[in-house]
């Protein structure tokens, strides 16, 4: 992933940080130090911030841990400095769970709220609370200021935050899940809109969360659109058929031959008629630089490939693609290769059905006659 590190692994899931949030944390310790003149200002400021992406990382640990009792696992988390984003491998095709799966995060805030009262009161300082502010006050009170406000703004209807999710979940139970899917997109981009006017005019940071609310629409309106545009297509009617095969013994000198001999960029290795290996173009180049034209493509391809069969549909074809990390992946019939696919096939397919339904609706506008000449032939 870029710009990101990975900092560890809990519950089989990956956690990553981005760069971004390493300068988010130096930008608090520096006001720190300068609002206090003090190494312990400019301390608490990073541990309260730390403390409350704490608190974020267990917010999306409770969509991830929700999502996994569904079958659905999560690639990773990264924590940015505007909060924390759980990649799930698909999204619940039933509503019921995704309407879960949205509101375990949440969740997650309300019961620290509620475990941090219970701590006041079992010490007895709930009488003399202060009032709920993240700015100031006890560490404590700070932390619960934060999970309220993580709760209140992650259930505003703005698509794909939490909230926009659970509208887009009660939707989909009254109606087609595509035209939920737009419904929700489309408000949550008017919430962006506000968020941005305010954004100008009071808090500059609301511009950032305006621009992740509305690209983070156009994005999920666009995947639900191709998931309904791809569904009971096999992979075959999309692959790629007119390909090079290579033998284990290639070099990579003859693989750049071929690469600059047509538009194939990942190859994939055969031995006995079966595929056991894909060399890519990534590794290829690499491999190049290191060792030079003489080296043999076995010393250099991927043996840990993911292969999709050719009658498998194309929406899961797709997601294979989408979560290997690679550009090319072999297709298979009766341990046979038949064929490749790509994602730039399967744009190019989609492409070319939309194009062939455009033809067929201005075909069948011109075989019919205009509405006023149907009226006036009734009148």
């Amino acid at each position: 992933m870029k710009w990101a590190w990975r900092v560890g692994q809990i519950l089989g899931i990956r956690v990553y940080i981005h760069a971004t949030f390493v300068l988010l944390l130096a930008w608090v310790g520096l006001s720190g130090y300068l609002a206090t003149r003090s190494l312990s200002g400019a301390a608490g400021g990073v541990l309260f911030m730390l403390a409350l992406f704490a608190c974020v990382l267990l917010h999306e640990f409770g969509h991830a841990l929700t999502a996994r009792r569904f079958g659905i696992a999560t690639r990773d988390i990264t924590l940015y400095p505007i909060g924390g984003l759980a990649r799930l491998e698909r999204m619940p095709d039933d509503p019921r769970q995704e309407l879960w799966v949205a509101l375990a995060g949440p969740a997650v805030n309300i019961a620290i709220v509620g475990l941090g009262l219970g701590w006041l009161a079992a010490s007895g300082t709930l009488g003399g609370f202060a009032p709920l502010d993240w700015a100031q006050g006890s560490f404590l009170n700070r932390i619960l200021a934060v999970n309220i406000s993580l709760v209140l703004f992650n259930l505003l209807p703005a698509f794909p935050m939490d909230g926009g999710r659970v509208l887009r979940a009660m939707l989909a139970m009254r109606m087609e899940y595509t035209r939920a899917t737009q419904t929700a997109a489309t408000l949550g981009q008017a919430m962006a809109l506000a968020f941005g006017l305010v954004g100008l005019f009071a808090n500059p940071f609301l511009l950032f969360i305006a621009f992740f609310v509305w690209i983070g629409a156009g994005q999920e309106a666009s995947m639900v659109q191709m998931k309904s545009a791809l569904g009971g297509i096999p992979v075959e009617r999309a692959m790629m058929t007119d390909f090079r095969v290579l033998p284990e013994s290639t070099t990579l000198g003859e693989v750049v031959d071929l690469v600059l001999q047509g538009s194939q960029q990942d190859f994939p290795v055969e031995e006995g008629g079966h595929v056991i290996g894909m060399l890519t173009r990534k590794d290829m180049l690499t491999a190049l630089a290191m060792q030079g034209r003489e080296a043999a493509v076995s010393g250099v391809m991927r043996r840990d490939f993911q292969a999709v069969e050719a009658g498998d549909m194309l929406e899961s074809g797709l997601r294979v693609l989408q979560t290997c990390g690679c550009q090319t992946v072999p297709v298979i019939r009766r341990e046979a290769l038949v064929g490749l696919l790509t994602s730039e096939n399967v744009g190019d397919f989609l492409a070319i059905q939309a194009a062939l339904d455009a033809a067929r609706r201005t075909r069948s506008g011109r075989a019919s006659p205009p509405s006023s000449i149907a009226w006036g032939a009734r009148g």
